[in-house]
């Protein structure tokens, strides 16, 4: 169509925006808050008992349904992919581990985002802070992947106040960007910016804000102001740590007071959630869930998260719904009022019926991973296969599933220790009372009543060999329908946006 017959077409109204869709129907969707939180562990809030402040996280989850069975990745990319497209790692090539910045690798640009498929639902959208899904390509990019707007940073990590990053010693530069340029004059805080969306937002038009909090990442840093109110913690990691995730609560709840100052916040949802476990080395805490970050046990992908909202049915509860990260994906086009053409692709499930009104969960089973490449080329022990795995599953390759109150893990699935608190790095003594695992050793094959036992402290693998026949088939089953993993050797170039 030419320009002449189209601006003809739209004179005569033939012809609409999404945005005028929108209005015309009448009944504007919910604008949706989405906070990540990044390597917050799972007794780093207080309302799971943790000696870190949080009152705004605590009266948002309390006033609001706190998600106990909540599951999300054990590291950065993983979780956040699956956010952003509601498919497993699988299903996207994005099995093993995180995307660095020397790697030219991003989210595949033929699958469409949460944000793309939002836009086309009349939402207006935007992002603030880490991306970590790859900036090898323009078309890799937040703002090429359905975001309008974005400010924060394209790899993993780096300096909470100088916004140094580094993948190694040889490749570092400047990672804050605003949109697809370096954004060298900037100063302040991400809420900033989050105020300023909210304030120029025709709030006739949805919105979805995605706020990706760099926090509590390392390097750990805070203000004084922050660091004063733990100088009680001995711990150095630990103090910083905490004083890391009050700045969290802080910020949360400067973006929830202006939710409700400019009239957001009756129509709003907002959901909060950490991407993966805490770091037990690096100052969080996941007792009494065992392992951290990095791993497949409970410590390192059962998660803090909430959903908060005037629209919930029922308030002030706790939900035992099975639930997981990609689950977000169809869930909020459900509740933007997008009809998703693509569910037949999608690992989500629609859990809004779950969350809000205590309905019965449709989803009843968690694929965490298959990692392949966790094997090394040549690396076969025809025991892990015809014996440990039945003939149905080589158990060396990593991997774990959850169906049911059953979970099972193969494979080198991450240190499995239990960490109770205060027991971080910073002298020798720190370590005495910590709880060695005993289960690991010449071992490839894992199962647990996780409803039972949710601190993975009974191996029943001997005990119901039924049970774990039935999840490696479950797993060869999912393994066939997995794409080829992409993981590309390093590039230097990549690094070209980092600047």
């Amino acid at each position: 169509m030419d320009a002449l017959v189209l601006c003809f077409c739209l004179a005569l109204g033939l012809i609409h925006t999404t945005e005028e869709k929108v209005l015309r129907r009448g009944r504007v969707p919910p604008h949706i808050v989405f906070v990540m939180v990044d390597d917050q562990g799972y007794n780093d809030i207080g309302y799971h008992g943790s000696e870190i402040h949080t009152p705004v996280l605590d009266q948002l989850a309390g006033e609001g349904v706190k998600l106990e069975n909540y599951y999300v990745q054990p590291i950065c990319s993983p979780t956040r992919s699956q956010l952003m497209t509601g498919r497993y790692q699988i299903h996207t090539g994005l099995q093993h581990s995180i995307i660095r910045a020397r790697q030219p690798l991003c989210l595949p640009p033929d699958i469409p985002t949460l944000p793309e498929r939002l836009r086309q639902a009349g939402y207006s959208t935007h992002m603030v802070g880490k991306w970590h899904l790859g900036f090898c390509r323009p078309e890799c990019l937040p703002t090429s992947r359905g975001f309008q707007s974005f400010l924060g940073s394209l790899t993993g990590s780096g300096d909470h106040f100088s916004f140094q990053s580094c993948d190694g010693t040889e490749a570092c530069g400047f990672d804050l960007h605003d949109g697809n340029r370096p954004a060298w004059e900037l100063s302040g805080n991400y809420s900033t910016r989050v105020k300023e969306i909210l304030r120029g937002h025709d709030q006739r038009m949805p919105l979805f804000l995605y706020v990706a909090l760099q926090a509590v990442h390392t390097p750990l840093q805070a203000p004084g102001h922050l660091l004063r109110r733990y100088q009680t913690l001995g711990n150095r990691p630990r103090r910083h740590y905490a004083a890391m995730v009050s700045g969290v609560d802080e910020s949360v709840g400067e973006i929830v007071s202006e939710l409700r100052e400019r009239g957001y916040y009756n129509k709003s949802v907002l959901i909060y959630s950490s991407d993966n476990g805490g770091q037990p080395l690096s100052g969080g805490c996941n007792w009494p869930l065992r392992g951290g970050k990095g791993s497949y046990w409970e410590g390192g992908v059962r998660a803090v998260g909430f959903v908060h909202s005037p629209l919930l049915k029922r308030k002030g509860v706790v939900s035992q719904a099975l639930i997981h990260i990609s689950d977000w994906y169809p869930t909020l086009l459900s509740l933007a009022g997008y009809r998703d053409s693509d569910s037949s692709h999608l690992d989500g499930q629609d859990v809004w019926g779950a969350i809000s009104s205590g309905l019965p969960c449709p989803r009843t089973e968690i694929l965490f991973n298959i990692d392949p490449v966790s094997r090394r080329h040549g690396e076969v022990d025809p025991r892990l296969l015809n014996v440990n795995g039945f003939g149905i599953w080589d158990t060396g390759v990593r991997a774990a599933i959850r169906a049911g109150d059953w979970k099972l893990l193969t494979g080198n699935v991450g240190d499995g220790d239990w960490f109770p608190p205060q027991t971080m790095p910073g002298g020798p003594q720190q370590w005495q009372g910590m709880e060695k695992r005993r289960d690991q050793r010449g071992k490839s094959v894992w199962l647990f009543n996780v409803t039972a036992d949710p601190y993975e402290r009974a191996d029943l693998a001997e005990a119901r060999p039924e049970v774990v026949k039935v999840l490696l088939a479950r797993l060869a089953e999912y393994n066939r329908t997995a794409v080829p993993p992409r993981n590309p050797p390093d590039d230097p170039m990549p690094n070209c946006r980092i600047i």
